[in-house]
């Protein structure tokens, strides 16, 4: 018997081949398939600048300029017991604050904290001398009287009113003005 040829009366055929698979390994690596790696993955990139300190921070200055500039608000408003004394307290502690950043190398700005500390102080004196003068003005216009007036009126809307007359009456022949406001 004869082979059939590969040539037809029509011309040569070509029989269809399968498709051939990608050569192993597959161009995306099996990541539950063992290699060189512990766990089928590779170890992470190395960091950037590895080895090096990262660049130091600039000083924490931020609390030293708060004290000093509350302070000096508490300076400035210190006619007022909530200005002189309350905001000068708080001057005083953030100021101790920032000075224990200063002797930890964490901020370079001591004088700004010791100023701070001293005007929180200064303002903490001179409204205590405000309400020192506040008091004395306000026995020296009978005010002592008029709080013992208020309080044997008791709920008496009408005697009450007798006592802020006399007050008002009394302040007026002391300073020699009229508080009486005029419609």
């Amino acid at each position: 018997m004869t082979e059939p040829s590969e040539t037809s009366p029509q011309g040569p055929q070509a029989t269809p081949q399968p498709p051939t698979a990608p050569p192993y390994p597959y161009p995306y690596p099996n990541p539950y398939q063992a290699g060189p790696y512990p766990g089928g993955y590779p170890p992470p990139p190395p960091q950037p600048y590895a080895g090096y300190a990262p660049p130091p921070t600039g000083p924490r200055n931020g609390l030293g300029v708060a004290a000093l500039v509350i302070a000096i608000v508490a300076l400035v408003s210190s006619f007022s017991v909530a200005g002189g004394i309350i905001l000068g307290i708080v001057a005083v502690v953030i100021g101790f604050a920032a000075r224990g950043r200063v002797k930890r190398g964490e901020a370079d700005n001591g004088g700004v904290a010791l100023a701070g500390i001293i005007l929180g102080f200064v303002a903490i004196i001179v409204g205590l001398a405000f309400i020192a003068v506040y008091v004395f003005a306000f026995n020296q216009v009978g005010g002592g009287d008029y709080i013992d007036c208020l309080q044997k009126a008791g709920q008496d809307q009408n005697q009450v009113q007798k006592c802020a007359d006399q007050f008002r009456q009394s302040v007026e022949n002391r300073f020699s003005v009229t508080l009486t406001p005029t419609p």
